[in-house]
């Protein structure tokens, strides 16, 4: 039930925000039954329709083909849909002010028109209206054609006119304001009625160019955020010194690799480049914590084989993540041994200067398989140091219950998505980089892939040597 009501509210705040994104790149900037608006609406209803289904493919077990359809235009569009918003949300901003310079801009030149050239206003009911120029108004006796009347002794006295009366001014200037007011509502609607025309209202003038400014903004961080993601994962390097790691242990390097989530957009090239960067360090260990992928063993066996190319001193090491349960964990935990890696599924393996532990992810126990750290390290030597692969940060307690030195995590992406890392820190005790906790030193990487849209922005992709320090040394 809490389930339903929460898919609800999602799909609801999704509906408000697609209506609002189509009003003001579709709505606000074309006319009714344009071509433009059409493309519009249509689009405002497809793109979320293939983000749907991009998101539910896999896991509704559709074929292969039909997900790699699916994923790149539903995925890139919630990526689209996020960084479009955020820039109409500043926009929203610069609308108003805009806005009044154009009002002000527009009013200027009125002013400087009517002082140049002086305004004038027909005659009306026989009486000729006075110029701009303040001259006083005088009245005109209207003579019909025909020939001339012989004068009279009356034609030899002067005519003097007398004063127009106030009330006659008063009712030349309301028709003058009643013409002002219809002309201007005349080209008002004109612009609304065909915004394409050379001279829009400065209304749809607006909207244009704010929209236009958050499309290419929008737009151009998306681009920015997938060439991070397909350019591969940079090297990153931290020194972590240990109190009892032992000095022949001193300078160990472990490459740190996590949430490549190879799927329908990231496959076996994506793969290859990632192994490729891990050999380019000579490790002495290589540790890949958690969420290799994101789909079943059928249908991503192949790409994840470039794994079987890895190359350390001491081998390669594999936990589950959350993502691995959801593609059957327990196929990809026998995929990877055939490729050459060691999965540590709750257990331990002693190395030359320290304990090597891994736990399975916490998505584990709905199927009776998850993080057991009394398996792990409950029976050792809290003599020697202890390294553990945890896929998620959050098992940190656990790791400093159990005199765990240094856990190395993965999970959270760094945020992936700016400003996701705000909602990744309300999760997670650690987003990025090394922190301490009591003894117990946490590492978590940004990862090396991408989960969902293939964008990373202010999360730039990584792989991390951690090289071990010991203080006897």
């Amino acid at each position: 039930m809490v389930f339903v009501l929460v898919a609800l509210v999602v799909l609801a705040l999704l509906a408000s925000v697609h209506r609002y994104v189509w009003r003001r790149f579709v709505g606000d900037t074309t006319a009714p039954g344009s071509t433009l608006r059409r493309v519009g609406t249509v689009a405002a209803f497809v793109l979320p329709l293939l983000s749907l289904g991009a998101m539910t493919s896999g896991r509704i077990g559709a074929p292969f083909w039909l997900q790699q359809v699916l994923a790149w235009p539903g995925f890139l569009w919630l990526a689209c849909l996020l960084y479009l918003t955020l820039a109409l949300l500043v926009g929203e901003a610069v609308r108003p002010l805009l806005g009044r310079v154009l009002a002000r801009r527009d009013a200027a030149a009125t002013a400087r028109t009517t002082a140049g050239t002086g305004t004038s206003v027909p005659a009306v009911e026989g009486t000729v209206a006075a110029t701009a120029s303040g001259t006083r108004p005088r009245t005109e006796e209207l003579v019909p054609a025909g020939p001339p009347r012989p004068a009279t002794p009356a034609d030899r006295i002067p005519a003097t006119a007398p004063p127009a009366e106030p009330e006659a001014e008063a009712e030349a200037e309301a028709v003058r304001d009643a013409e002002a007011a219809e002309q201007a509502e005349a080209e008002a609607k004109t612009a609304a009625a065909a915004p394409g025309i050379a001279h829009p209202s400065r209304r749809l003038f607006v909207s244009r160019v704010v929209g236009g400014a958050a499309a290419a903004a929008g737009l151009a961080t998306v681009g920015y955020g997938t060439h991070n993601v397909l350019s591969g994962p940079s090297v990153k390097r931290v020194t972590v010194p240990l109190a009892k790691l032992p000095r022949a242990a001193h300078g160990f390097r472990i490459a740190v690799v996590s949430d490549i989530h190879i799927g329908p957009i990231l496959g076996r090239a994506h793969t290859r480049r990632i192994v490729d960067t891990i050999n380019s360090t000579s490790p002495d260990l290589v540790a890949v914590v958690g969420d290799l992928v994101d789909g079943s063993v059928a249908d991503l066996g192949s790409a994840a084989e470039p794994l079987a190319g890895l190359r350390s001193r001491h081998g390669s090491f594999f936990v589950t993540g959350n993502h691995e349960y959801f593609s059957g964990a327990e196929q990809w935990v026998n995929h990877v041994r055939e490729l050459g890696l060691i999965p540590l599924e709750n257990a331990r393996v002693e190395l030359g200067g320290f304990d090597l532990a891994g736990v399975n992810d916490i998505a584990g126990e709905t199927e009776g398989q998850g993080p057991d750290f009394v398996r792990a390290l409950g029976d050792r030597d809290r003599s020697r140091a202890a390294v553990l692969l945890a896929h998620q940060p959050v098992v940190i307690h656990d790791a400093v219950e159990h005199g765990v030195d240094l856990q190395l995590s993965g999970h959270t992406h760094g945020g992936q998505l700016w400003p996701g890392n705000y909602l990744a820190e309300l999760a997670n005790p650690t987003v990025a980089g090394l922190e301490r906790y009591g003894d117990t030193q946490l590492f978590v990487s940004r990862g090396a892939g991408a989960w969902g849209p293939p964008v990373r922005v202010g999360a730039p992709a990584d792989i991390t040597v951690v090289q071990l320090a010991s203080r006897q040394a």
